[in-house]
């Protein structure tokens, strides 16, 4: 997979997930891909202050990421 075909599977996953964060006020932005291993996300709106934002990074954007993804072996927010 390409860095660019890489890009375009990790937007494809935030849009999977993007729903459910709108759903509670929030957001999720990709900031980068690096070594096409890892990304960086900037959970927005409600997300930011969210007591159980680390688990819905976890759970959900990196699971979610990881399926259009494989390669990618973690997923950071930037504050």
């Amino acid at each position: 997979m390409t860095s660019e075909e890489l890009r375009i599977n990790v937007e494809k996953a935030l849009d999977e997930i993007r729903p459910f964060l709108e759903s509670d006020g929030g957001n999720i932005s990709l900031v980068a891909i690096e070594d096409d291993k890892r990304v960086k996300v900037q959970l927005e709106g409600a997300c930011v202050g969210c007591s159980v934002n680390q688990m819905t990074l976890k759970s959900g954007v990196e699971m979610t990421i990881k399926k259009y993804a494989p390669q990618i072996e973690e997923v950071l927010n930037i504050e």
